[in-house]
């Protein structure tokens, strides 16, 4: 049974590690919001949320992950990036 708990922890800590990367793209951007808006930039972003969220469901659907902690790990990536377009239309 702890191998089973073994397995989540590290199929979560490993989400979390790529929520981290991704987040670290985020904080890059933003504290370069003088630099103009760059549209290469804003797709490795979507295409490194849509990755994330392919990892989420899949670590959901084998039971690894619960849903609610993938959907948190999302939602709160998503919020970071809301800031993100925010700051921008705020230039």
């Amino acid at each position: 049974m702890s191998d089973n708990i073994d397995y989540k922890q590290k199929a979560y800590d490993q989400l979390s590690q790529d929520a981290d990367k991704i987040l670290q793209l985020i904080k890059v951007q933003m504290d370069n919001l003088t630099m103009p808006q760059c549209p290469l930039y804003e797709e490795v972003l979507d295409t490194q949320m849509f990755g994330l969220s392919r990892e989420v469901d899949f670590a959901v659907k084998i039971g690894l992950v619960d849903g609610d902690e993938g959907k948190a790990l999302l939602t709160s990536l998503e919020k970071e990036l809301s800031k993100l377009h925010d700051a921008f239309t705020n230039i």
